[in-house]
């Protein structure tokens, strides 16, 4: 490993962490999608997806939806009227990675982490380009926000992560070590930079992440903390289905490990719904690009019960699979005695690459 030089104003140092999501909240942030060559028709129906994801979380904390300038009135007509919509410009409407990286200080102060960002993957492997108003976000967001925002050297995208607020985090070695990221960095300089500005102790490498996960395996789609020492896991009982051998490997990993404190992890298992796959109706709707990832028919889509949203009331999750929807619901239920679970139909939102997670992001209370 060759030396890395730490500011010695750099979050940790200074006291801040990141809190788990099931801490509490001050607000969520969206953005609205628009972008015909991964939405289809138009984004209408992606559109009204994220709606109903904002009125759904709404229900229990601010709701903030940044929209570009020709979407605003757009935006603003299709959201209730206690979402919060702002200006905001984005190449695409993945807040959980373009947006900010919250950590919190116990004297009550607020500060984001900019991490870079490359399109998950930049021109070796990114899903499209350019990603230049996706790179501004953190820092107008912190400007709106009138707080501290400090520039990480490493690429990372807030999916590629989840931690218990108690000094641990879980990530995906496909994503983090994948050399369209990070070629210069090893797990170990990874690590002391997650530390450095997360304030985190200690990381659990999962191996992957769900299959053919077109983020590179963002750990966010596979696996979750629910509450210190417990996480939620994606299962498929399925020995034929190449997301069985990568549940497993990762139920091994989590079996083994100890947090932070010592702990042994609580594994609580999520059914994989279906398989699922584009359709040709739903390829057909997206406009061909060679900027962007094409969307092709019979291209299996990495549905995952574990890519849900806790707010401070309500957990919203996505309903992808009438076969298992109630049953995923029900797991959560359980996990979730205090908060009210509710399902929202979510397979437009698929379509695009990600889930109700991953166009959400979390600004804790302070």
């Amino acid at each position: 490993m060759s030396d890395l030089v730490l500011p010695s104003d750099s979050p940790a140092r200074l006291g801040f962490r990141m809190p788990a999501e099931f801490a509490p909240h001050e607000a969520c942030w969206m953005l609205w999608p628009q972008r015909p060559d991964n939405w289809r028709l138009g984004a209408k129906p992606a559109q009204r997806a994220f709606a109903e994801v904002a009125r759904v979380i709404a229900q229990s904390e601010t709701v903030i939806v940044g929209a570009s300038d020709e979407q605003y009135e757009n935006a603003r007509d299709q959201l209730p009227p206690h979402v919060r919509v702002v200006e905001l410009s984005s190449n695409d409407a993945w807040m959980r990675d373009v947006g900010p990286t919250f950590v919190t200080h116990p004297d009550g102060r607020l500060a984001v982490i900019d991490w870079d960002f490359n399109a998950w993957g930049g021109l070796k492997g990114g899903l499209y380009f350019p990603w230049d108003k996706d790179r501004r976000i953190r820092r107008k967001i912190a400007g709106m926000l009138g707080v501290p925002c400090f520039s990480a050297p490493m690429v990372l995208e807030g999916g590629a992560i989840h931690v218990d607020g108690e000094g641990t985090l879980i990530t995906t070695e496909e994503c983090l070590l994948n050399p369209n990221r990070n070629p210069s960095l090893d797990r170990e300089e990874q690590e002391v930079l997650l530390a450095d500005y997360l304030g985190i102790d200690k990381v659990i490498w999962l191996p992957a992440g769900c299959y053919q996960d077109e983020t590179d395996g963002h750990v966010d789609n596979l696996c979750c903390f629910v509450a210190p020492g417990v996480v939620a896991l994606t299962w498929c009982d399925d020995v034929d289905d190449p997301q069985h051998a990568i549940s497993r490997r990762a139920l091994e990993v989590l079996e083994a490990a100890r947090d932070a404190r010592g702990r042994r992890l609580t594994v609580h298992k999520l059914p994989q719904p279906g398989p699922l796959y584009l359709a040709e109706e739903d390829a057909n709707g997206v406009d061909r690009l060679s900027s962007s990832r094409p969307r092709r028919a019979g291209d299996r889509l990495a549905g995952s019960y574990v890519n849900f949203y806790i707010g401070n009331r309500v957990v919203a999750m996505p309903l992808l699979d009438p076969a298992f929807d109630e049953i995923a619901r029900a797991r959560l239920q359980a996990l979730f005695p205090e908060r009210r679970v509710v399902g929202v139909p979510a397979r437009e939102i698929l379509l695009g690459g990600g889930n109700i997670h991953c166009i959400t992001q979390q600004q804790p209370r302070v």
